[in-house]
């Protein structure tokens, strides 16, 4: 996998409670047409979740999310992890990611973050928090002065609004949970989950 960009053009953005879940969501997903999943490392569940998806789902492409230094790429590595995404990004962050090998995502908000970015040859980033950061009309104003620049938005991204984001010549894939609701996940709807995600898989045509 050369890009996590390519793989479908939304990515799930997964917050599990209970690793026990991983599997039968990574599957609703993947029937939906949305094989990228990002799995953020934000509760304990998270690698467990991630090594779950890697092992027992082979046409998932799992990720994590919320990687914040070195410890974290690590883990998710060792986990299984087959892209990585950060909320933002330093020197530090970037050298671990680099090292991995993993494709990743590094997290950007301005122009001058994504500026620094491709002078060190990095062209693939998550926009985020994308809605609070400017939304669709900044990412627009970036194309003509950093058209090297491809970005996954993320960060307040519902159905109504995804489709502004793809239509734009910068944006590859967008992030988002709308495909993932609370009370879905706590009745283990996955039937509905792979509705929703079919639905999002869609947008792109």
């Amino acid at each position: 996998m050369d890009s996590v960009l390519d793989l479908a053009p939304v990515v799930p953005v997964v917050v599990l409670e209970d690793a026990a879940d991983a599997v039968p969501l990574a599957r609703a997903l993947v029937a939906g047409g949305l094989p990228a999943i990002e799995v953020t490392l934000r509760t304990p569940a998270a690698l467990h979740a991630i090594a779950a998806i890697a092992r027992d789902v082979p046409d998932a492409v799992v990720g994590a999310g919320t990687v914040l230094g070195p410890d974290h790429v690590a883990a998710a590595e060792a986990a299984g992890a087959r892209f990585l995404v950060s909320p933002g990004c330093t020197e530090r962050l970037l050298d671990a990611m680099h090292g991995s090998g993993l494709p990743f995502l590094p997290g950007v908000s301005t122009a001058s973050e994504v500026l620094r970015l491709l002078e060190q040859g990095v062209t693939d980033m998550k926009f985020f928090p994308a809605e609070a950061a400017g939304g669709a009309p900044y990412l627009k104003s970036l194309w003509s002065p950093l058209p090297r620049a491809r970005f996954c938005p993320t960060g307040g991204i519902d159905a109504a609004r995804a489709s502004g984001y793809l239509a734009l010549p910068n944006v590859a894939c967008v992030g988002g949970t709308w495909m993932l609701p609370a009370d879905a996940l706590r009745a283990k709807a996955w039937d509905r989950v792979t509705g929703l995600a079919r639905e999002a898989a869609a947008l792109a045509g």
